[in-house]
């Protein structure tokens, strides 16, 4: 008899250990890491840098196209291309913030991925001045990828207010810690707009509940990219854009972030 307890003892162990290591090794990675509709993204880092060098915002958004189909789709879906830094976007906006007046083209400050600044930024406004917008930085990072075309990734956050960063005391603009929340408007922006082709999930940055940016502003995240193909040279599209299925370790991954991301947002 004591053998007996001791064999099935012994089987419950190794039965615990092979449910440990396929959970560890196989499963729960596979809900981080699944690029199987663009792997070359595999491997690389999904934060930016500010020019500091310090962690930025993460990237949740990418688009599949070139510049001119790009520009294109913001354009149509109205989101609009950020002015460069200069001393005189500087003074406007400063003026925007301050008198609360319009200014949709309002520079946003630059952040970096791959050793260099953003390739094209777009913002669409949430009332009359430039404190509060949504906006988006895009940076070039394969020049092919599955479909042929070029993939850009892109980092969506909403600006809330103007205020000073928690890390250099510079004048900044803090961002909302929702960050999934901005991907989704500009999916569904381009998706109203026709734009889209085709939808799929790449892994991002990973399931974050207490991330933190470049300026000290706390931000959470399913840790996923949305990727999105665009439609060529501006023709419209008239049917819902096609979603490329996911892991279904992710869609249940996803499912519980959703109700987490509901408690903390109530």
């Amino acid at each position: 008899m004591p053998h007996r307890k001791l064999k099935l003892t012994l089987i419950s162990a190794i039965l615990l250990v092979v449910v440990y290591v396929a959970m560890a090794y196989l499963v729960l990675p596979a809900a981080w890491t699944h690029y199987e509709h663009q792997p070359a993204l595999a491997g690389r880092s999904m934060v930016t840098l500010t020019e500091q060098g310090i962690p930025g915002d993460p990237l949740n958004v990418g688009l599949v196209g070139n510049r001119a189909d790009i520009v294109r789709a913001m354009h149509v879906s109205e989101w609009f291309p950020a002015d460069a830094i200069t001393l005189r976007t500087s003074v406007e906006i400063i003026g925007s913030v301050l008198l609360n007046r319009p200014y949709r083209d309002a520079p946003v400050s630059n952040l970096f991925y791959d050793g260099r600044k953003e390739d094209l930024a777009f913002e669409k406004p949430e009332g009359t001045s430039a404190d509060r917008r949504h906006h988006v930085r895009f940076w070039r990072v394969l020049e092919s990828g599955v479909e042929g075309r070029p993939v850009w990734l892109g980092s969506a956050t909403f600006d809330r207010g103007v205020g000073l960063s928690r890390y250099t005391g510079q004048i900044t603009h803090h961002i909302a810690p929702d960050v999934d929340a901005d991907r989704g408007l500009l999916i569904s922006n381009l998706t109203k707009a026709g734009m889209m082709e085709v939808i799929y999930q790449v892994s991002g940055v990973g399931l974050t509940l207490s991330g933190r940016n470049g300026g000290g502003d706390p931000y959470r995240t399913d840790g996923d990219i949305w990727l999105g193909r665009l439609v060529a040279a501006g023709q419209r599209r008239e049917q819902p854009p096609t979603t490329l299925p996911v892991p279904a370790i992710v869609l249940a991954k996803d499912a519980v972030w959703r109700k987490v991301n509901r408690a903390m947002t109530n």
